[in-house]
């Protein structure tokens, strides 16, 4: 790995929870679809929650971050505490309305809804443009 492989470059990290429902799985198809879309790049949770120390140090060095967790159990939220990384942008999707279940049917409504969230607080707390970045994020893994 190279030092500082995850400097953001004016994006944004994004680390989604994958878990075993719906919101779980909706956290996952947004942040592909953001990721995509040119807001950020997708970062891999489970080498955090591992406690890798490329992945660990790249994720407390970048700039921007957003996590986003299904439900009020807070799993992405929990292994950043747990690897002592800082909590930059949180959003949990049982907080925007969508309920949770054990059917993996996605409404493309529901993606557009944690979507727009996601956006939304990444602008209010980032300051930055969010229009996708000219240099591309650079992650390890």
């Amino acid at each position: 790995m190279t030092k500082n492989c995850c400097a953001s470059e004016g994006n944004i990290m994004v680390l989604a929870c994958s878990g075993v429902s719906n919101v779980g799985q909706l956290s996952n198809q947004a942040a592909i679809e953001l990721t995509r879309e040119g807001l950020g790049k997708m970062f891999c949770l489970a080498g955090i929650g591992g406690q890798l120390s490329g992945f660990v140090q790249s994720a407390k060095n970048v700039e921007n971050m957003v996590a986003i967790d299904g439900c009020k159990v807070e799993c992405v939220k929990a292994i950043l505490e747990q690897a002592e990384v800082p909590l930059k942008n949180h959003v949990v999707i049982t907080n925007l309305g969508i309920e949770k279940n054990n059917e993996f049917t996605l409404k493309a409504e529901d993606i557009v809804k944690v979507k727009s969230a996601v956006l939304d607080i990444c602008s209010k707390h980032s300051g930055n443009n969010l229009a996708p970045s000219e240099k591309p994020f650079n992650c390890c893994g």
